[in-house]
């Protein structure tokens, strides 16, 4: 299943009973995370919670992902196994030796639906563009929780994060924790054998700056696919393409500069 963005998603948690709405103020520093580690820890993971008063402008989710129940609906599966079996059965049939043309011709059909879940990049604007709050980026106008007594400070621990390797184009989409320094300034945890880590050296080499976008929310398949273990060879959003069976990125994926 395909969600069009985060919102769907938390629409489908509510209709399948998993979301619980959070309307009394909670403090997005030490309070949503203790909050939510209570919850987490109950038989079953709890429900996704969603904090709506949170002294900022934008409401928090917590838990959204927390329980085999919520993973599947993510997912559009019944059962978590489906998803490693249907990935383990595509790359055993595109690895598979082929001795004729019989054994070639059978494959088309399923390398044409496989492009037509292949990633589609627009140019210009994209509709994550569409509504604009501000000319002025300020970070810590976003509710980002501060999860632990002893952490240095606020971190922003879901985001699925999006660099280029400069000398060959290949995009990596990964997830890092990013601690907020300040308005426009966060710290970028990862690392060193990490791709970004790689195309950040590369960059370094260069003596250039690193575009780096960064996305919050969009479907789960995204958030799923940036912290998949795959091969550098392989689009991140084309695994979220092949879970969605349909394109993916096509509205958050474009460029700019």
């Amino acid at each position: 299943m395909a969600f069009k963005n985060q919102q769907e998603f938390i629409d489908a948690l509510e209709q399948a009973g998993e979301l619980v709405r959070i309307k009394e103020y909670v403090d997005p520093k030490l309070e949503i995370a203790e909050i939510t580690d209570r919850v987490s820890k109950m038989p079953g993971g709890g429900k996704a919670l969603l904090f709506e008063n949170t002294g900022f402008d934008f409401p928090v989710l917590m838990n959204a992902y927390g329980s085999e129940k919520r993973m599947c609906l993510a997912l559009g599966v019944t059962h978590l196994d489906a998803v490693a079996e249907e990935i383990e059965d595509l790359f055993k049939m595109l690895s598979a030796p082929k001795e004729g043309i019989l054994d070639k011709l059978k494959l088309l059909p399923k390398l044409g639906q496989f492009a037509s879940w292949m990633p589609k990049v627009r140019k210009g604007r994209g509709e994550c563009q569409q509504v604009v709050v501000t000319d002025n980026p300020d970070i810590t106008k976003l509710p980002v929780i501060t999860c632990w007594p002893k952490d240095g400070g606020p971190f922003v621990t879901l985001p699925v994060i999006h660099t280029k390797d400069p000398n060959t184009g290949h995009r990596n989409v990964g997830m890092y924790r990013m601690q907020v320094f300040g308005p426009q300034l966060t710290g970028m945890h990862w690392h060193r054998h990490k791709v970004s880590a790689k195309h950040f050296n590369a960059y370094k080499q260069a003596g250039k700056k690193m575009p780096v976008a960064v996305a919050l929310g969009g479907d789960p398949a995204y958030a799923y696919s940036a912290t998949a273990p795959l091969p550098e060879n392989v689009d991140e959003y084309m695994l979220a393409g092949f879970l969605r069976k349909k394109k993916s990125g096509a509205r958050t994926m474009y460029h700019s500069t």
